[in-house]
């Protein structure tokens, strides 16, 4: 039974450079009860549901000042390594904006940018202070101003369920034992604490065992405070909403639904999005989140496209995502095709063009956000961490022109299509023998039918579209093409005629 007595404030901490002050009122009890008089929104915000998300991996995007490259700087583009940096930075993505208003995205996730000592920053050492190499915190309200000037949203990742040995408090139980006043902080097994010799931590709790990462104890009043008060600074300072890291390893319901309060409160039109690798509704309500990383859906796409799963499987795996969560959060999840923790989506689908194309075409119209991994647009490949956190190539001559033409067009066709964006989804198709899927959007305001022919055949496909509201001798013409055809509705039905390796986005 979790106790509803009120909390001891501690009164005692020592109060390090960086710590702010915390959020008035926030040492609740562990039922966390409401701030009064305020209730989290259970709808995403708007913007949501019609982003286009571009990831960026901060040290490997752009170098817009060499002055704060650390000494032992790598080359840019060298072949990347668990401890190297490359030098990328806050300023090196303002100085190369263009090119992301140029591709259309409209709202940018980056990876940790917090003081940290490794080139990922998922160690953090001081969750108020961006990392020195990054540039500083003008740096990044100079970037916050040049992305909301453009329509363009900024989420950052919050890493709320370990940090690093270099952070303030985890430093203090190191040095002084279980006299220090922030033994509560962290899952303490015994002292004294081995933290740097090789092997997994066994005298405290850390992340996967990795003794870099300590996990923190979110039962301690003054961890929540610091956590909370966390979240809120960044929002004050303008971000759009966080991107929540390994959210289920915190498996507190009551401590997310305080921090969606603090968060919605601050910014009731901040979106949250956890990262979560299942199908899990019970993470996205009006106590969680808005949307999590979409990956179920990625892996089943690329497994249907590289032949590894059946039409039928394929169908099947999007009708359980779809089925499993309300459809306004459906609309609002992160769909990713790759990240910083996947090998390249150009090394997973081999180079091929059709592949890919088709994997950005369906990304762009099944429901969610869709999230374009740095690089990835241009053909980038990599296999696993670290070969898939390469620099950006700003060199052309290394870019497959064809391919971020192909995901410029799609970002334009979804800005322009209201169904794309919030339609309803309904699987009219999914032809095991011809290997050929094909799904509804549907709103009021207009309708798409999606085609995939993955195979290496022409297919004939006939779908009765008489219930979704087409009338005989409507015509409907394919968005992607450019070529001009049209089919026609005859007896309730149209016959298609799908070319070998081919999309159609048929709209009336």
């Amino acid at each position: 039974m979790v106790s509803r007595a009120p909390p001891k404030v501690v009164r005692s901490l020592r109060i390090p450079l960086g710590y702010r002050r915390p959020l008035r009122g926030l040492l609740f009890p562990q039922n966390f009860p409401s701030p009064k008089g305020f209730s989290a929104p259970m709808t995403p915000p708007d913007w949501l549901q019609d982003a286009v998300f571009y990831q960026i991996f901060p040290d490997r995007f752009a170098n817009g000042n060499p002055a704060n490259d650390p000494p032992n700087v790598q080359p840019w583009g060298a072949a990347p390594t668990i401890y190297g940096f490359q030098g990328g930075d806050l300023r090196g993505v303002m100085q190369r904006f263009d090119y992301l208003l140029d591709l259309g995205i409209t709202a940018l996730y980056f990876n940790p940018i917090f003081l940290t000592s490794s080139n990922h920053g998922y160690n953090t050492y001081d969750y108020y202070r961006i990392e020195p190499r990054l540039g500083t915190l003008d740096d990044f309200h100079a970037l916050l101003n040049l992305a909301h000037r453009h329509g363009v949203r900024v989420i950052l990742d919050g890493v709320f369920n370990h940090c690093g040995r270099g952070f303030f408090a985890f430093a203090d139980v190191l040095e002084n034992g279980e006299h220090s006043p922030y033994r509560d902080w962290f899952h303490i097994h015994r002292f004294p604490l081995d933290a740097f010799s090789p092997g997994k931590a066994q005298n405290y709790e850390a992340w996967w065992g990795f003794k870099s990462l300590p996990k923190f104890n979110t039962a301690t009043p003054a961890v929540r405070e610091y956590i909370f008060s966390v979240a809120r600074y960044w929002l004050e300072q303008g971000i759009d909403g966080w991107r929540l890291d390994v959210p289920n390893e915190i498996d507190n319901d009551a401590f997310w639904a305080q921090f969606r309060q603090v968060v919605k409160s601050t910014n009731p039109r901040a979106a949250l999005i956890g990262e979560i690798w299942d199908i899990a509704p019970r993470w996205v309500n009006d106590t969680h989140f808005d949307g999590l990383m979409n990956y179920p859906v990625r892996k089943a796409l690329l497994a249907y496209l590289n032949q590894e799963l059946s039409t039928q499987h394929f169908a099947d795996a999007l009708e359980a995502v779809v089925r499993a969560y309300p459809f306004e959060n459906l609309l609002s999840m992160y769909m990713p095709l790759g990240s910083h923790d996947t090998p390249r989506l150009w090394t997973l689908l081999h180079g091929d063009m059709d592949k890919l194309r088709m994997a950005f075409a369906f990304q762009f119209a099944f429901p969610g956000a869709p999230a374009v991994y740095y690089g990835d647009e241009i053909g980038l490949s990599g296999e696993s961490d670290p070969d898939c956190r390469r620099a950006f190539p700003w060199d052309e001559s290394a870019w497959n022109h064809e391919l971020r033409a192909w995901v410029r067009r799609l970002i334009t066709l979804r800005k322009g299509s209201t169904a794309l964006r919030r339609g309803t989804f309904r699987l009219l198709l999914a032809d095991e023998r011809r290997r050929a899927l094909v799904f509804l959007r549907q709103h009021p305001e207009e309708s798409v039918v999606v085609v995939l022919n993955p195979g290496r055949k022409m297919r004939r496909l006939r779908l009765s579209l008489h219930e979704w509201g087409w009338q005989d001798g409507q015509k409907l013409y394919d968005l992607l093409g450019g070529d001009g055809r049209a089919f026609t509705v005859q007896n309730g039905c149209v016959n298609i005629e799908a070319a070998a390796n081919e999309v159609l986005f048929l709209v009336g």
